[in-house]
């Protein structure tokens, strides 16, 4: 059962005053507030640099309300950028178990969020300001970095995990925005089914910890 939000909801500034921004009427005000300012340090500084406890004072609210309303960091950056599915943490539970089974399951778990009437616009939304906004841009290239490629590389360990993480989410990246955001066909049309059918085999090539060589041993002439 989700516990009540921490009394009061708000961070007293110096000598015990009211906080900067006031006191705020309702939880609804409170959340929508504490995004604003979200979004605000997010894009200014960058997603490592901002703490949640900076979003907390810039927002004028006692910093607990953060971690009831959004769980965590990461959350608050999904809802920060409008996803109602963050990418991030879709791809960490499925790494999380049955690893043989994993590239069929994270295309069919990516699909179902883009493909989604709730999450779809929301992500698509994204890809489509990252490519119009240098500062959007460098916010989701360092959440990508930090949030999915270095989790990806520790579920698989092993040799080149990072490079191996890289290739998996640098395909899935060029599978949804020839998809979602060029429309090319026939990806554009293809089911999830096919798409599995057609880009699972490079996306396990890719996660492989020794990948086949292509060089065949040529015999020796008589």
């Amino acid at each position: 059962m989700k516990q009540a939000p921490p009394s009061g909801g708000h961070t007293p500034g110096p000598n015990g005053t009211p906080p900067r921004r006031g006191r705020r009427p309702g939880r609804t005000d409170t959340r929508d507030t504490i995004l604003s300012a979200a979004r605000e340090q997010f894009l200014a500084q960058g997603y490592h640099a901002v703490t949640l406890r900076a979003i907390a004072a810039e927002a004028g609210v006692d910093a607990a309300l953060i971690n009831y309303y959004f769980g965590s960091k990461r959350g608050l950056f999904g809802a920060a950028m409008a996803l109602t599915a963050n990418p991030a943490d879709l791809l960490e539970r499925v790494f999380a178990s049955d690893k043989p089974t994993v590239v069929p399951r994270a295309l069919r778990t990516l699909l179902a969020s883009w493909d989604s009437a709730d999450s779809g616009p929301g992500l698509v939304a994204m890809l489509r300001s990252v490519s119009a906004d240098e500062s959007a841009a460098a916010l989701v290239r360092e959440v990508m970095e930090r949030e999915v490629i270095e989790r990806v590389a520790e579920r698989l360990g092993g040799a080149h995990a990072q490079a191996r993480a890289m290739a998996f989410c640098a395909q899935m990246a060029g599978i949804i925005t020839t998809r979602y955001l060029l429309r090319l066909e026939p990806i554009a049309s293809m089911t999830p089914d096919e798409v599995v059918r057609y880009c699972g085999p490079s996306l396990a090539v890719a996660l492989r910890e020794k990948p086949r060589s292509g060089r065949r041993r040529v015999a020796a002439a008589p």
